[in-house]
């Protein structure tokens, strides 16, 4: 599990953690063609970033065979919770509220966006009210 006091992932991390999250597992290799499809970077450049990253305890590694075999060791979830958290405790001085706010005037939601977002805030009007 990511916890708050944890690094946080950079943007290179993130982008290979998105790799990791959506193949489940993946080598060095694989991560680099997938980013080398969109970006300039080198194959060093992504092991060393896949190994910083199983110093930090963002993925795990398996030495079994020749190739290591990468796979991310904290969640989607978890790591959007968290660093949602620090967002809205720095940058927003702790109100949600703020947060939102910003979030739709900035990124303007579809339709569907809006049913989803009405459906939670009425979860948690009725949760409040019980």
């Amino acid at each position: 599990m990511y916890h708050r006091k944890e690094t946080k992932p950079t943007d290179g991390e993130l982008e290979i953690l998105r790799i990791l999250w959506q193949k489940k597992k993946a080598s060095v290799r694989e991560v680099y063609e997938i980013i080398s499809e969109t970006k300039d970077c080198g194959y060093t450049t992504t092991l060393k970033l896949m190994q910083i990253m199983y110093e930090k305890k963002l993925v795990t590694r398996n030495t079994d065979s020749k190739t290591h075999i990468y796979q991310p060791k904290v969640s989607r979830e978890s790591l959007q919770k968290n660093l949602l958290g620090k967002i809205i405790d720095n940058v927003f001085e702790g109100s949600s509220t703020s947060l939102i706010m910003r979030a739709l005037g900035e990124n303007k939601p579809s339709p569907d966006e809006l049913d989803q977002i009405q459906e939670l805030l009425n979860r948690l009007k009725e949760e409040k009210n019980q």
